[in-house]
């Protein structure tokens, strides 16, 4: 395989992707509702769940992928990689466990680890087009 940590951050991302996705389908089961969140706090952390991985993972995704294709350092790369993979985990782990007062801790831990892996890889590869 010629890209195995973009590879690899993929298919981690697809179960994620898969377990959010089937955990928002079973809420909407239980509340029994097509679209929406109906005001349900499960359905929201769900819904945001799968969403917000959706919509960060592609980006960084590619720019692992080009990254990896131009012989960027391997080592530096699964340190990134791993870190987004940690981010993510730890977001969504945040989400289904709320707290009474302010964002739970792992959602911010993980919302701050995914932004510092779309700075480092979208500067790292700035710096490999100068």
């Amino acid at each position: 395989m010629t890209l195995p940590i973009t590879a690899a951050t993929a298919a981690l991302c697809a179960l994620l992707l898969l377990g959010t996705a089937f955990d928002t389908v079973r809420q909407r089961f239980r509340l029994m509702l097509p679209h929406g969140d109906g005001g349900d706090a499960r359905l929201l952390s769900a819904t945001r769940a799968h969403g917000n991985l959706a919509e960060h993972a592609p980006v960084v995704l590619i720019l692992l992928g080009l990254l990896e294709q131009s012989g960027a350092d391997p080592f530096a790369l699964r340190l990134v990689a791993g870190g987004f993979a940690l981010g993510r985990v730890a977001h969504v782990w945040g989400l289904y466990h709320p707290r009474p007062k302010g964002p739970p801790p792992a959602r911010s831990a993980g919302v701050l680890l995914t932004w510092l892996t779309l700075l480092v890889l979208a500067g790292w590869t700035v710096a490999r087009l100068a």
